[in-house]
């Protein structure tokens, strides 16, 4: 089986692992290429810290959940958190990057997400989606032999559409070290977030009790979305979809090269 690369691009370091940590695991265990882009550096996500320690804190966490992951490359964009624009720089950056790497397959959020740096990167990527076929635009980057596919990773919004997997992957065999990647973001999954919900004092201390923490309050996603995505499964996994209790879920985007069902199983083996 050829080796095929998989690039995700997402707003803020820890993203990734979010969208496509899974799959990512189970991708390189394969012997396929991932690659992980943080649109900003993260500098905001915080209650206490200075900005310039915590993107440095950020990176280390990140450069961390890619070792964990065997991740080609995680590379963090020097951009503020929450000024996170789509702009020309930004265009030629990222469509460089595409370039760059020549994934056979780029996820990314949807445009209608709650966040601002999120709907920033999914334009971005959106933009690119064309302009990585144009010669003359970023001309120092050779265009790609093959036109990548384009996917958006799961939400839960509703308008102007809701989000509609064509693809379902089971990650049950992975969880832990998905966890694990998410632990490696004690900034944010142990300190920023639960402050911003309210939840401080909730944080627990152990391993044992922070995999139920990180499952409950984040992973409970993957939960829902292998309900929702249960014929998708099913197609896939037959009988054993079923027992399938977490996945991963992607929809098409209209950008970019539209791949027949078969091609689309193909470039997920998993």
């Amino acid at each position: 089986m050829r080796t095929k690369r998989y690039l995700v691009v997402g707003a803020h370091p820890d993203d990734g692992e979010l969208m496509f940590g899974g799959c990512a695991l189970k991708l390189v265990a394969a012997g396929h290429k991932v690659k992980f882009v943080s649109c900003c550096n993260g500098d905001c996500g915080h209650f206490r810290m200075s900005s310039k320690e915590l993107a440095a804190r950020r990176k280390k966490e990140a450069l961390k959940s890619a070792e964990i992951a065997g991740l080609e490359e995680y590379e963090i964009l020097d951009n503020h958190d929450c000024e996170l624009e789509p702009t020309l720089d930004l265009r030629r950056k990222i469509t460089g990057i595409i370039r760059d790497f020549e994934p056979d397959v780029v996820i990314s959020h949807r445009i209608c997400d709650y966040m601002a740096d999120h709907r920033a990167a999914a334009h971005l990527v959106q933009d690119s989606s064309y302009l990585v076929t144009v010669p003359m635009f970023c001309p120092e980057y050779a265009i790609p032999q093959v036109n990548p596919v384009y996917m958006f990773s799961y939400d839960t919004f509703k308008k102007p559409c809701p989000f509609s997997p064509d693809m379902a992957v089971a990650i049950d065999d992975v969880m832990e070290r998905k966890l694990e990647m998410l632990n490696c973001h004690e900034s944010q999954f142990y300190e920023w977030l639960p402050y911003n919900q309210g939840r401080l004092d909730d944080v627990p201390e152990t391993w044992e009790e922070r995999k139920k923490f990180l499952t409950d309050g984040w992973l409970f996603r993957n939960r829902d979305q292998a309900e929702m995505a249960g014929e998708k499964l099913k197609s896939r996994y037959g009988e054993k979809a079923a027992e399938i209790k977490y996945a991963e879920t992607f929809e098409l985007s209209e950008y970019g090269r539209q791949p027949e069902v078969e091609e689309l199983n193909e470039m997920f083996p998993l």
